[in-house]
């Protein structure tokens, strides 16, 4: 059993990826190329904004966003500590100072009634994670921003396709950042991200800063990165976006047959009235986690952890001087927490197989 199916995926649309391959084989603009205009300007349509940048990866679409939102040393950015290390990263290489907001426990998100608490004169930016699929609240944290005159970064590295109403994620802040990763629920086949803003005078600064801060050939208006997305990755996303949207609706049926299967035998990642999840992944919560991913792994089911440890307890942070922040939801979540196999062509055989496991492994 796979975690990710990647195959089968690949199969039903092999001859339109392989013809697009070709397209750019054959036309040779591999930095640059018609292709990753189109993407752009698909992934705009779809998301509902007026702009998508691609980049190199998601990483870099968090750096350029910090960049393009004009973070100094010494501002402080509000976020969540239960998250991939990228995102306390890039905060950090910026000069900024993280300043943690414990999580909510259902939903695994940064626990929005707590922001307010934090913010000082030196806040600059909210930095919302919308984890496992599900976005943050998108709404709750638009409105503290207005109302303290802050910016807000969307990291929807996980999240791309689910919406609040009929809102979809990356839509909502006034920069959103986003990851193509192989296993991101539309990802390319090597690395690749994006950023998404309505905003033109954003838009034009994140187009120069992921090329060297070029504003026209040779002509650098700022300080930059080299960071643009592959012109054969965006050759592939084009055909992987355009049955992207059946695909967040299969991963949502598997989540439902999750949901009905385990129901009363272990916590589930709740998912809010008025969401919808792209279900990255599908989250549990167990005791002794050590011992249940030994007995999955004797059963043949693969899991993953997502995450084992919460940003300000790595040791660069601990040396950095985070020793002393307090999250103790993040702390418990990061002991317990289990990701299960999650795709759009999990079949319901499979998943029978997955929640049998699931129910010998907590015994």
């Amino acid at each position: 059993m796979n975690f990710i199916d990647l195959s089968t995926q690949y199969q039903l649309i092999e001859n339109k990826i392989n013809q697009r391959i070709q397209d750019v084989l054959g036309h040779k603009k591999f930095i640059m190329g018609p292709e990753v205009q189109e993407l752009e300007k698909s992934l705009a349509e779809f998301v509902g904004v007026e702009y998508a940048i691609s980049c190199a990866n998601g990483t870099d679409a968090l750096s350029i966003a910090l960049l393009a939102l004009d973070i100094e040393p010494g501002d402080e950015i509000i976020t969540t500590p239960f998250t991939f290390f990228a995102t306390g990263e890039t905060i950090a290489l910026s000069g900024a100072k993280l300043v943690f907001v414990d999580i909510d426990p259902e939903t695994y998100n940064i626990d929005t009634s707590k922001i307010e608490e934090k913010i000082t004169p030196k806040t600059k930016i909210i930095l919302p994670v919308s984890l496992y699929g599900q976005m943050s609240n998108m709404v709750e944290v638009m409105e503290i921003a207005k109302k303290h005159g802050l910016r807000v970064i969307e990291d929807a590295a996980q999240s791309f396709g689910a919406q609040i109403g009929d809102k979809k994620s990356c839509s909502f802040a006034d920069i959103s950042t986003t990851s193509f990763f192989p296993a991101k629920p539309l990802g390319c086949y090597g690395d690749g991200g994006a950023l998404f803003t309505t905003d033109s005078e954003l838009a034009q600064k994140i187009q120069e800063i992921r090329n060297h801060g070029q504003s026209k050939r040779y002509v650098h208006t700022r300080l930059g990165f080299n960071s643009r997305l592959d012109t054969l990755q965006a050759a592939i996303l084009i055909e992987k976006l355009a049955i992207f949207p059946g695909e967040v609706s299969k991963r949502q049926e598997v989540a439902t047959r999750y949901y009905e299967a385990l129901a009363g035998k272990v916590k589930t990642a709740t998912v809010l009235d008025g969401y919808k999840s792209a279900f990255a992944q599908f989250t549990i919560e167990v005791d002794n986690r050590a011992q249940f991913l030994e007995n999955m792994k004797e059963q043949g089911i693969p899991t993953a952890v997502h995450y084992p440890i919460p940003i300000h307890e790595q040791p660069i942070f601990k040396d950095l001087g985070y020793k002393n922040v307090v999250a103790p939801l993040a702390k418990s979540a990061s002991e317990r927490v289990v990701s299960l196999p999650m795709h759009p062509y999990l079949t319901a055989v499979e998943q029978q197989k997955v929640v049998a496991a699931v129910e010998k492994s907590l015994n």
